[in-house]
């Protein structure tokens, strides 16, 4: 699914619905969507609204560079596609610095008039072991982390993606009940400490259409703070196509006060693997292509933005055929996704 068009005598109803959707303030007008959530103040005037915020320290951009300067202009080409997109900036383990890194993120987006994405993911007992396990040792590590992520965005303005997976594991049992309710209790401190910044808008993650029946998910979403929180996330480094997550997005937000969604459209070109068996279906599946560039115009009334959460190239795990660790630069399977 593309970009909706407006006709050209549109472009100030545009930004204003967009900034409805978002929550923003336009001169002595304030717009809101569902009351509860704090609104992202995003500065809109009366052409468009500002873009998202492109990461010049990505793993793509980084590559891109490396390839222009020796000299291998048609792979540049290649991977242009992927490196000239903003994809979220994920942060992952509290090594020093990282609330530093934070900053420095959101304040350099906001110089710039962008909106920058982040993606948190350090719940205690991340992934269930799987490819990509780790995450906070305790609850209250965890909080401070999350506090700290918090006071880097004071003042800011910033698009918050929290903990992709980490409700619908609760859902689907690989925890015990009481780490379950531990967790979905945890997510919503974390969702009240982020939210308190005014400039912050959080979508709490949970999962994807091929996942969770949205009556099954929903009450674990309630308990973890959605219904507090601007809405939910959906598809992160996953693959039901756009259309799926549109229709699920709208089937959950009735179940979930209306919130709004995002939609992680990074690898979602030609849908899920459903052919492929074990691990292959999720992890750097073959045959998967760039979905719908990121954008905060959609033309969903529910569906803020599709987003490129899961930044293409980069490995979803070390499951086979040379594929490195989780989270590191995958050069074939990024020159896959471009369909080259």
């Amino acid at each position: 699914m593309g970009r909706h068009r407006y006709p050209g005598g549109r472009r100030r109803r545009r930004a204003l619905l967009m900034a409805a959707l978002l929550g923003v303030s336009i001169g002595a007008v304030t717009l809101r969507g569902p009351a509860e959530p704090a609104p992202v103040r995003t500065p809109v005037d009366t052409e468009a609204l500002p873009g998202l915020y492109l990461d010049p320290g990505g793993l793509a951009p980084r590559y891109l560079r490396n390839l222009q300067r020796s000299g291998r202009h048609a792979e540049a080409a290649v991977i242009r596609r992927i490196a000239d997109q903003p994809a979220a900036i994920w942060f992952t383990d509290a090594r020093a610095g990282f609330a530093d890194r934070a900053r420095a993120v959101v304040t350099a987006a906001n110089r710039s008039g962008r909106l920058p994405v982040l993606a948190l993911y350090f719940i205690p007992g991340r992934d269930c072991r799987g490819y990509s396990a780790g995450g906070a040792r305790t609850a209250q590590a965890y909080r401070n982390w999350i506090s700290s992520i918090a006071g880097a965005l004071r003042g800011q303005r910033a698009l918050v993606v929290l903990e992709p997976d980490a409700v619908a594991h609760a859902v689907r049992g690989c925890l015990s009940p009481k780490a379950a309710a531990d967790r979905l209790a945890l997510l919503g401190q974390a969702v009240d400490t982020l939210r308190a910044h005014p400039g912050v808008a959080v979508y709490l993650d949970a999962g994807h259409p091929g996942w969770h029946t949205p009556a099954r998910v929903a009450p674990a979403l309630r308990r973890a703070g959605v219904t507090r929180a601007r809405g939910f996330a959906l598809n992160v480094a996953n693959f039901e196509t756009t259309t799926a997550n549109l229709r699920y997005g709208t089937e959950l937000s009735r179940l979930l006060a209306g919130r709004h969604f995002v939609i992680d459209t990074s690898r979602n070109g030609s849908g899920p693997a459903r052919h492929a068996k074990g691990d292959r279906r999720w992890c750097n599946p073959p045959g998967r292509r760039l979905g719908p560039v990121p954008t905060m115009r959609t033309g969903h009334r529910l569906a803020d933005a599709y987003l490129w959460v899961k930044r293409p190239g980069e490995s979803d795990g070390a499951c086979g055929r040379g594929a490195p660790p989780a989270g590191e630069w995958y050069p074939g399977y990024a020159r896959a996704l471009t369909g080259s």
